[in-house]
């Protein structure tokens, strides 16, 4: 595999095998310090360390996998004054760079807007973001169109 590029997918959890859900939460509880070596964390999870150290480096949470990445929203936003506004401001307050803002002409008092942002520089993961950003009143749709 030397030289290619990797390709990733987005896989719901519930069909992972259990050697794969294991690593992953030896990994979170390792990140929250519960345990002080990888040893306690394996020994915790029931997972042997040889899968630990087969997987440890090809699984990671959907949020790490979007970091310095460009990642490119769709909204549809209600047509009222401040709601695209209050969307860049959470951007911005996340700390998320603003690359390119387009938004069409409102119809029957909606309009779709779609906005690139890059999160190296993001202070919370870019699921927390998108949380915050679906909560905003006025926005009515909000979708992950892709990631460079």
């Amino acid at each position: 595999m030397t030289g290619q590029k990797s390709v990733f997918y987005l896989v719901r959890e519930e069909i992972l095998p259990e050697a794969i859900k294991k690593t992953i939460k030896v990994k979170e509880i390792l990140k929250r310090g519960e345990v002080k070596t990888i040893n306690e964390a394996v020994e915790k999870m029931e997972l042997s360390r040889s899968a630990y150290y087969k997987y440890k480096d090809y699984v990671f949470p959907f949020y790490e996998a979007s970091r310095e990445k460009i990642v490119t929203l769709a909204l549809l936003l209600e047509h009222k004054p401040g709601v695209l506004s209050r969307v860049l401001n959470t951007i911005a307050n996340e700390r998320a760079s603003i690359m390119t803002i387009n938004q069409g002409i409102p119809l029957q008092g909606v309009a779709n807007a779609t906005i690139s942002l890059e999160t190296a520089e993001l202070v919370i993961d870019l699921e927390a973001l998108l949380d915050k950003l679906r909560m905003i009143d006025g926005v009515k749709r909000l979708e992950v169109l892709g990631q460079a």
